[in-house]
């Protein structure tokens, strides 16, 4: 009998192994990739079935379970993560929390809503607030001055992301008033705005990078970025909802959010105290709609039991307190017609299917088409023309198929075959390949297919690049058509009699053109190297390698090795950049674009001022910054170090040349540089060294 039992025990016991494995894997693609697997519903869902789980089997208790701590956004290696998928992230110092930074319990149903608030003493107040979708965020101000901005991490120690933070025009740097405490932490969430997110989007687009799914994912990444000034670019706001310390004004949640407000932080006006569990509902009925009219994203309604003292008798869970809960808006899915599926060529060839749907109403917009990404996500869902396909928009902007209304094969529309990609390219004809260990297929015929041509002529011309007016879209494809436009270099061909001759043109508009043409002879190397839409080469990334090859020449012979020494040039990059020089026929683009006087180098200025702002004192050292400095700030330090030829690294290792150690310096770098022998220079030492 007991065998017996055993055998109906075990699929449950490897279901819960399997839970755990799941979602173990889902925090770390959510919190640290950026790359949500599952919906916030269905990974709760799964959450509350391992609790059931392991409340069936004691035995199997593990500390280490998802249920026993909140996802992570630390940044480390992941064991499952292929070699060298994460070069370039940003190591940040890791700082223990002063206060656990728990996540908090999420309710779907008003049902549960209305328990919860029933549960609680009679009398108490409520505070409501939104819940912003976007990313935590701990600051720390002493003696009125911001000295620390933690990510909640994995609840009890996160990433210093304070330069980063200090990008944000709404989080002060310093709070000048006599009346605040010594010390104080505000919580809050950093977020995109909607307008931003979509801006962010289309420059993604543009160049066939992959879109953020949501503005919550694309603070994340914004967060954890190297340059600080990219991340100011990006237009990142913040507010804050919580406020923790010693000796803090106010008995009350609510009070200390108006007095938060008086210091000058960003406070919510959407935040109201709510005296029974009809008030709740309506300020979460109201807000259901409203939300749609915010600048920012939300996803749902957070209560808090507004007396301080009311919270700490109520207490936490492991992961939770007990004196507040989320309650997570519904996302908005309709069900609707797929028409027909068609097939767009970006300009680096990739084939992107697209989902033309019977027009509906999501959100406050008419959605009638959705993309599908690849083959896998279309077959992943098993849908093809004539099904019925739900389509959701939720607290994400951009529309995405979920699923077909009925899952089994049994209506007219589904007999005979299953969906099949195409072969052939939809432009040109030319078979498709996919390379091993990517999604997509691609049309190799980079030459000859319209949509390739075109493309690659658009992203030359826009406005980081070498922003020729007049060149649009139309422009471009009108005079492609007419034979005058076929690569890059002929637009330094172009004369205004050709121009001028088009249909909606004339002589006004072939002359700005032309205007444009002669100017973009100007724009300095490294946007010329962006220009050029080499494969996976953004923006920042030809600035960088700019800085090293300083000329075309000097690139075209370096080899994908030397290029890896760059920073934020991977493998992938590297090799991109390498077979663009192998081809006959770019070479002979780069020829006729440099002898129309394009600057295919830095200029002497621009090498002067390179050179001038480098020595060799740090050449080959490899240097940590930890703790905080009274003479400089860590971005100051980290600059002098690559400035005089040194290596910022961001973790203590046998490779360490030094560390420059300020103030409280973090401990567990200080106990690893003890174990391993690392010296410990201090800023004064430091400054003496480079004189």
């Amino acid at each position: 009998m007991m065998d017996l039992f055993s055998q109906i025990e075990e699929p449950e016991r490897e279901e819960l192994k399997d839970l755990r494995k799941e979602l173990e894997e889902a925090n770390y693609k959510y919190y640290v990739l950026n790359m949500p697997t599952l919906s916030d519903r269905e990974f709760d869902e799964k959450m509350h079935r391992l609790q059931d789980l392991e409340a069936m089997y004691p035995d199997m208790f593990d500390p280490k379970s998802p249920t026993q701590h909140v996802g992570s956004d630390l940044e480390k290696p992941h064991p499952t993560s292929p070699q060298g998928e994460e070069k370039g992230r940003k190591a940040f110092e890791t700082v223990r929390h002063k206060y656990p930074m728990l996540s908090l319990a999420n309710s779907y149903s008003r049902e549960e809503i209305e328990d919860w608030v029933r549960k609680l003493p009679s009398g108490v107040e409520i505070v409501c607030e939104l819940k912003f979708d976007g990313l935590s965020i701990s600051l720390w101000y002493e003696h009125g001055q911001l000295v620390r901005a933690l990510t909640r991490g994995d609840g009890v120690q996160g990433d210093d992301v304070i330069a980063n933070i200090k990008t944000i025009p709404s989080i002060p740097w310093r709070i000048e008033r006599t009346d605040i405490p010594d010390f104080f932490e505000l919580r809050g969430e950093v977020l995109l705005p909607w307008e931003r997110f979509e801006a962010l989007n289309k420059e993604r687009e543009e160049q066939e990078e992959p879109l953020f799914a949501n503005p919550r994912n694309a603070a994340s990444g914004t967060l954890k970025l190297q340059d600080p000034r990219e991340v100011a670019r990006r237009g990142l706001t913040a507010y804050l909802y919580y406020m923790l310390g010693e000796n803090l004004p106010g008995k009350t949640h609510y009070e200390r959010l108006a007095t938060a407000r008086e210091w000058g932080f960003n406070i919510s006006d959407a935040i109201k105290v709510c005296h029974s569990v009809d008030e709740v509902m309506a300020y979460i009925a109201y807000w259901d709609t409203e939300r749609k009219n915010l600048p920012v994203a939300t996803d749902g309604i957070v209560l808090k039991v507004n007396n301080l003292a009311q919270q700490e008798e109520l207490g936490y869970t492991a992961k939770t307190p007990r004196w507040a809960i989320a309650y997570k808006f519904p996302a908005e899915k309709q069900l609707t017609l797929l028409k027909e599926i068609t097939y767009q060529v970006g300009r680096t060839g990739v084939v992107t299917p697209v989902a033309n749907l019977e027009p509906i109403q999501l959100s406050g917009t008419i959605v009638q088409r959705a993309t599908l990404h690849n083959e896998d996500f279309i077959k992943s869902l098993d849908i093809r023309p004539g099904d019925r396909v739900w389509v959701e928009k939720g607290g994400e902007i951009i529309p995405k198929i979920v699923g077909r209304d009925n899952p089994t094969p049994t209506l007219p529309s589904r007999e005979g075959e299953g969906f099949t990609f195409p072969t052939v390219c939809p432009e040109c004809g030319t078979p498709l390949v996919r390379v091993e260990g990517e999604a997509a297929w691609r049309c190799p015929n980079e030459a000859g297919c319209p949509p390739q041509i075109k493309g690659k002529i658009e992203h030359f011309v826009s406005r980081k690049a070498m922003n020729i007016d007049g060149l649009g879209e139309e422009t471009i494809d009108l005079l492609y058509r007419q034979g005058l436009l076929h690569n890059i270099a002929d637009i330094y061909d172009l004369k205004l009699e050709d121009i001028a001759a088009q249909e909606r043109l004339g002589d006004k508009s072939a002359q700005n053109i032309l205007a444009g043409i002669e100017a973009s002879k100007q724009v300095p190397w490294a946007r010329v190297l962006f220009a050029l839409g080499i494969r996976m080469v953004g923006e920042t990334t030809a600035k960088k390698i700019a800085r090293v090859y300083t000329s075309i020449d000097s690139l075209q012979w370096a080899t994908a090795e030397q290029l890896c020494a760059i920073e934020d040039v991977g493998p992938q990059i590297a090799e991109n950049i390498v077979k663009y020089f192998e081809d006959i026929r770019n070479l002979e683009i780069l020829d006729r674009l440099r002898k129309a006087g394009l600057q295919m180098a830095l200029s002497e200025d621009e090498i002067s001022n390179l050179n001038s702002q480098i020595s060799n004192v740090l050449q080959g050292l490899s240097i940590v910054i930890s703790g905080t400095f009274s003479h400089h700030s860590r971005e100051e330090y980290k600059a002098m170090i690559e400035a005089h030829g040194g290596k910022n690294v961001g973790s203590v290792s046998k490779k360490t040349s030094f560390i420059l150690a300020g103030e409280n310096m973090g401990p567990e770098k200080l106990k690893k540089a003890e174990a391993l022998g690392v010296k410990l220079m201090t800023e004064d030492e430091f400054l003496e060294m480079i004189k």
